[in-house]
């Protein structure tokens, strides 16, 4: 690692009256590496303003209405903690403790937001909690927590783009990490310990919210195909997800009824103008994603996800004007359908597995192994992380790493068999070391299958229009690799 510059002001924080910095910046936070690093705010229209970094100082004229970015030269990843000083006039903000690594998005529903105090392994992670190279941007949110019942009137009056968000940057202690999603802890530490650099998290997820919230209203209306999702009342656009609306109206019902309807965390575009368009300024690394048990319960709004999500990706990736920027997903999991409306999972974590085929530089971590039978909240979140992580040291880190379970490749039918190639398959074999299960002809009716070659065999009477695996909303299907790593659910055209 090149030696980094240390600069730190030992100059008092006076308050501010008009000088101030864009949101995501504080105490603490994480810069990008290897990006130009860009300071912006606000002052009065004409004010000099002078800010210091690393031992250099640049000066900049706010515009008109009050605007000023600042350009430094890009850094490489220092451990050691610098300082922040921006000075317009008499007024004086300095941010303190700052570290140069890499950023990573996490985005999602509950799952992603799942806090790591709940996590199935928080017991032993406690004694090794203190993680000084990783941050947390985890702010709180309107409406967190708080659900089948009408928000208060001063959440109501809070619930806009401007105020959604409140939180600030924070070290990795036994303080913060308790309450910061357990995905974005496991793999922040992963990779912070494989690369021995500081990486920084923002957690911009909102529990039970739809995909539709992270995509920006000007990215959905030049879509030709989702431009109806922002058309009219939102809370009656049969283009959304029923149950998003339903969530909302014990919210907001018989609120203040505008032309697009009601503001609120699940409204198309909410989430984008709130957290991420705020944030577009400052470079980050990549973005992680668990999100789709909203988007699944209705046959329109499976069959169009991996579309709705490429378009996330395309729009965060032109926004950010990074073509590349890594995106690593996770499938949803396994729950049964007795208490819950999961009929359409498999075709779901299908949809998810055909976007791998669409998009560069993207994985998805498949956990449909540990899901929980009557709870859509499993609780092995550091396995997520785990296979997370796999795809971002595979991917962006450049590890000779084996990034997922088995992908499918093809389906051949030859005599009496169903032949099955993969990717990653070496060292193909059951989990549980019986025999092969999960696979089917018909989406129903389990096949007897075995493994040869790093191939599956599938036995079959006649050749089948598709073959599938992993068929079902909780499944015990047990395919995995040398690594043990879960194949993915697929259905898949024979040929």
């Amino acid at each position: 690692m090149k030696k980094c510059c240390v600069f730190i002001l030992l100059i008092p924080v006076f308050a501010t009256a008009q000088l101030q910095l864009a949101k995501i910046f504080s105490d603490n936070m994480v810069l990008q590496r290897g990006k130009p690093v860009h300071i912006w705010g606000s002052a009065a229209p004409g004010a000099r303003i002078k800010a210091s970094f690393s031992g250099i100082s640049k000066t900049v004229t706010a515009g008109t209405t009050g605007s000023w970015h600042i350009y430094f030269k890009q850094q490489p990843a220092c451990k050691q903690p610098q300082s922040i000083e921006v000075k317009a006039g008499n007024e004086t903000i300095l941010l303190q403790n700052i570290l140069v690594g890499d950023i990573w998005l996490c985005i999602g529903q509950s799952n992603m937001e799942f806090p790591l105090q709940q996590e199935l392994h928080y017991g032993e992670e406690q004694p090794q909690i203190m993680q000084p190279l990783v941050r947390f941007f985890n702010p709180v949110y309107i409406g967190k927590n708080h659900f089948g019942k009408r928000f208060t009137d001063s959440m109501l009056q809070r619930l806009n783009a401007q105020n959604f968000y409140d939180g600030q940057w924070q070290t990795c202690n036994s303080a913060s990490a308790p309450i910061m999603s357990a995905i974005g802890y496991y793999f922040g530490k992963r990779i912070s310990q494989s690369e021995n650099i500081p990486v920084g998290l923002v957690q911009l997820s909102i529990g039970g919210c739809a995909l539709e919230t992270f995509i920006s209203k000007e990215a959905l209306a030049n879509d030709k195909q989702f431009a109806v999702k922002i058309s009219g009342n939102w809370m009656l656009n049969e283009a959304l997800p029923v149950w998003i609306k339903q969530r909302a109206a014990e919210n907001i019902g018989g609120g203040k009824i505008v032309r697009q309807g009601p503001a609120h965390a699940y409204q198309p575009g909410f989430a984008y103008s709130a957290g991420i368009e705020p944030m577009l300024g400052l470079p980050i690394t990549g973005v992680l994603l668990y999100q789709g048990e909203s988007n699944a319960q209705e046959k329109d709004r499976v069959t169009e996800y991996a579309a709705l999500q490429r378009l996330l990706i395309t729009t965060y990736r032109q926004k950010w004007k990074q073509a590349g920027m890594p995106f690593y997903w996770v499938q949803l999991s396994s729950i049964d359908t007795i208490g819950y409306a999961s009929q359409l999972w498999p075709e779901f974590r299908n949809e998810q597995r055909k976007l791998l085929q669409q998009v560069k530089n993207s994985g998805m971590a498949v956990c449909s192994d540990l899901g929980a039978a009557a709870n859509v909240h499993p609780t092995n979140k550091k396995e997520v992380a785990e296979r997370l992580s796999r795809w971002a040291l595979y991917a962006t880190y450049h590890k000779n790493i084996v990034p997922s379970g088995p992908l499918p490749l093809n389906a051949v039918y030859k005599k009496d068999r169903v032949v099955i190639s993969f990717q990653y398959a070496a060292g193909l074999h059951t989990g549980d070391a019986g025999p092969i299960k999960g696979f089917s002809a018909d989406g129903k009716t389990g096949a007897d299958a075995i493994i040869k070659n790093n191939k599956v065999l599938v036995r079959v009477k006649e050749k089948p229009l598709f073959i599938y695996y992993g068929w079902k909303p909780f499944t015990d299907a047990n395919l995995v690799n040398a690594e043990k790593l879960p194949a993915s659910t697929f259905k898949l055209k024979v040929q």
